[in-house]
């Protein structure tokens, strides 16, 4: 993808993210596609949660027209200073791994998304290299973060430039005609990022957020919470603002996607979430501009514990409960194709009165 205007995330500062504020989706829309669904041949909410869904995507497009044919996943690579501490299985190297079978379509979301006609974007916006990668586009804030049991992981301008960033990818992906975005991630360590990001915004136990990421044996995970709680501590996270968390404890991959949901609530572009990074970065945006919520669409209930939670306070019910945790975006993308499948019913028209049947009436 090539971009052409000039970059939001230079003018970006903490003044003029404090400043954003979003519109209210059309509620008159959103009525007008439930009405629409009620025409349709079919038991009255027969497609349940992918009607009120779909109505939500209309009020977030502002018509009852609904397509979605022209998706992207925006995946946000990068590394964590935290892995020093052994809170992973694997070391940073895996990142530019995995990121360059990404930019091939040869990772997981790769061809989930090749399947279903859904584009990728790469983003490096942190990864631990001074490796450029073709095709991932190269939006680097730094070579990732610090260790944040030495030091934050980033100072307050490197969140605020990676929130902004996001915002920017947003835009471009509005200019270039996408109509919904899905929110992916890529980078060791960021289960424990995100579990510290919770637990703050939160302001719970953090054993009651931590998981084990992809394996840790019960030593480890023990070891990984306990990590997470002497954080909070040292930087006492429980009383902080949300951008002092990220700033702290946090992800560049955390603070692009929240700026990836920031955009689609300011260019009107549903953001589909996916796994417990995502819905972290999710309600850090809600708190850093509010009414960012109403712009999400929750895919999945992954395994990591923290993902219930943050959905419960971000009011999303997610679809799918696979189970899973692998990330990349690889959920939301299954969430695009079951809302494609619903939309087919939804355009298809196929209404009472065209098979002269009397409508399912309300009472």
């Amino acid at each position: 993808m090539e971009y052409s205007m000039m970059r939001i995330s230079d003018n970006g500062t903490k003044e003029t993210l404090d400043k954003l504020a979003l519109d209210l989706p059309d509620q008159k829309v959103y009525k007008k596609v439930l009405e629409n669904w009620d025409r349709i041949a079919k038991p009255l909410d027969g497609l349940g949660r992918f009607e009120t869904i779909t109505a939500q995507i209309g009020a977030i497009h502002g018509t009852d027209d609904i397509d979605i044919s022209n998706k992207a996943v925006i995946i946000m690579c990068a590394d964590n200073g935290i892995v020093e501490e052994g809170v992973s299985q694997s070391g940073q190297e895996v990142t530019t791994a995995v990121v360059k079978q990404m930019v091939k379509d040869a990772s997981s979301v790769g061809k989930m998304a090749v399947a279903i006609g859904a584009d990728t974007i790469p983003v490096d916006i942190g990864i631990n290299s001074r490796e450029k990668i073709p095709g991932a586009l190269d939006r680097k804030i730094r070579c990732g973060t610090g260790n944040f049991m030495k030091e934050p992981a980033m100072t307050e301008e490197e969140a605020v430039r990676a929130i902004f960033t996001g915002v920017e990818i947003a835009a471009h992906c509005k200019k270039r005609g996408y109509q919904i975005l899905a929110a992916g991630e890529m980078g060791i360590g960021n289960t424990t990022t995100s579990s510290a990001v919770a637990a703050a915004l939160l302001r719970c136990e953090v054993d009651e957020v931590t998981g084990r990421g992809a394996g840790l044996c019960d030593e480890k995970l023990e070891h990984k919470k306990q990590i997470i709680k002497e954080a909070i501590k040292i930087y006492n996270l429980y009383e902080a603002e949300p951008l002092f968390i990220l700033e702290t404890v946090g992800g560049l991959d955390i603070a692009g996607l929240a700026g990836v949901c920031i955009g689609g609530g300011l260019f009107h572009m549903p953001v589909v979430l996916d796994g417990v990074i995502s819905i972290a970065a999710a309600l850090l945006a809600e708190r850093l501009v509010p009414g960012t919520a109403q712009y999400l669409i929750p895919s999945h209930k992954g395994r990591e514990p923290a993902a219930e939670r943050l959905l419960g306070e971000l009011k999303l019910e997610p679809v799918i409960d696979g189970k899973m945790a692998l990330g990349e975006g690889t959920g939301a993308v299954m969430m695009l194709s079951l809302l494609e499948m619903a939309l087919s019913v939804y355009r298809g028209k196929n209404l009472f009165s065209d098979i002269q049947v009397k409508q399912y009436e309300r009472y």
